[in-house]
């Protein structure tokens, strides 16, 4: 069975990445805009952290000791047909997941505009649409922690898996330029401060609750992990293609070269800060 202090756990890493969204407003305490430079920048890293967690992270870990990373090289044993199964089952229900919510996204207009604006109806088709937009974020943090207090180095009392760890920090760190799109339209409709911190965070609060669900399920059914890890994986994948790199070069319309090699950089920082810690 599943203890409620390992759930608690895994839901403060959850909130953790939630609370990280709330730092894309800070830069507005100390300017009144931030440019799309720095902007197509920024979505290029989360672009970059999100791969590559997903890849050398998620779809590693997946395959378990079948293969191995390190410094010397990919290794690459002999892997049971049933699990690359259930990673290619995952992957596809992840992406499916995300065509869904683009589908619904696309019915609705949800925007920091209406954050503002919303009545108790507006808000809780605002916060569903938020749930299925960041829920495969909130995933990737829970099954990660499948092997919490079972192998990794011990925080706070608990033995928390190295995987945990990377991708609370992964998700964490891709959550600030998503803060950051959320703040920009608010700074424009004269939105306070402390008030934008609010609303970004609120964009992300179903991701513990998503943390939350997807570790009670891998510690009940541990042989369905690889399925798992391959869910968050192909959604967060799908969610780069289709939502960040195309917002990164909307954005850069009006930059040299179309703002590609703001993104290349962006994604290439991002790959620089996730993949060697791929490594531990």
């Amino acid at each position: 069975m599943v203890d409620f202090a390992s759930l608690t756990f895994v839901f403060v890493a959850g909130f953790i990445t939630a609370l990280a969204t709330g730092l894309g407003a800070i830069p507005f305490f100390f300017v009144e805009d931030v440019g799309d430079r720095w902007n197509v920048a920024l979505w290029g890293v989360a672009s970059g952290i999100m791969v590559s967690a997903s890849v050398f992270g998620l779809v590693l870990e997946a395959f378990g000791t079948y293969v191995t990373l390190s410094f010397d090289g990919l290794v690459v044993g002999a892997v049971p047909p049933r699990l690359v199964g259930l990673l290619v089952v995952g992957l596809s229900t992840g992406v499916f997941l995300v065509v869904v919510a683009h589908r619904i996204i696309d019915d609705y207009e949800v925007s920091p505009k209406r954050y503002e604006e919303a009545d108790f109806k507006k808000l809780l088709l605002i916060l569903g649409i938020l749930t299925v937009h960041s829920f495969p974020e909130g995933v990737a943090v829970g099954v990660a922690f499948a092997d919490l207090g079972f192998s990794g180095p011990t925080l706070f009392g608990f033995v928390v898996p190295v995987l945990g760890i990377f991708m609370t920090v992964a998700i964490s760190i891709h959550n600030v330029p998503e803060g950051l799109a959320i703040s920009i339209p608010l700074r424009a409709m004269g939105v306070s401060e402390w008030r934008m911190v609010w609303w970004a965070v609120f964009s992300s609060l179903p991701q513990p609750v998503g943390a939350v669900i997807a570790f009670y399920f891998v510690r009940l059914a541990r042989d369905f992990l690889p399925f798992g890890f391959g869910f968050a994986a192909g959604a967060m994948i799908y969610l780069v293609l289709t939502e960040f790199i195309p917002e990164a070069l909307e954005l850069g319309r009006g930059l040299p070269g179309g703002g590609k090699r703001e993104l290349l950089a962006g994604l290439a920082a991002g790959f620089a800060v996730m993949v060697p810690l791929a490594f531990l």
